[in-house]
């Protein structure tokens, strides 16, 4: 577990929040050297497959020519969703740190636990890492957006 790599994420994060993106960014590791960099780009896309979790594997298996991203670790901002943990799962990465829990979504165990079903992979997970700067950045990108609507 390492700080700097989560601050990277924060960066990426923050990134999509000046975009108007739901603002999460994610970093894949391996051997101390980041290998893959990802932030949400939905809106950008118009497409719900481009979360950061999803853009930083693709990045990571494009760097190792290999879908397989075993003795690697990811590091992001928020719980993965449903979707997301089915990837990280899928490309066999070793464990994830993320930063805020996503109780309505996150795949990781606040709604569900994807690491834990019947045949999945079995990531390591753990939360809490710079929580209180990662919740900050969402609550504020949110807090902008309720603003908004209730402006208009």
């Amino acid at each position: 577990m390492n700080t700097e790599y989560m601050k990277e994420a924060l960066r990426l994060a923050k990134i999509s929040f000046d975009e108007g993106e739901i603002p999460v960014g994610a970093v894949i590791v391996k051997d101390k050297k980041i290998i893959g960099r990802g932030r949400n780009r939905c809106e950008q896309k118009k497409n719900p497959l481009y979360h950061a979790e999803i853009e930083a594997i693709t990045n990571a298996c494009s760097h190792l020519s290999s879908w397989r991203l075993s003795n690697c670790e990811m590091y992001v901002t928020m719980e993965p969703c449903p979707m997301c943990a089915g990837a990280i799962s899928n490309s066999q990465i070793e464990k994830v740190y993320f930063g805020a829990f996503d109780e309505k979504y996150g795949g990781c165990g606040s709604a569900c636990d994807i690491f834990n079903t019947e045949g999945a992979y079995k990531t390591k997970c753990e939360g809490s890492m710079l929580e209180d700067e990662c919740k900050a950045l969402l609550y504020e990108f949110f807090n902008k957006i309720r603003k908004k609507t209730n402006d208009d």
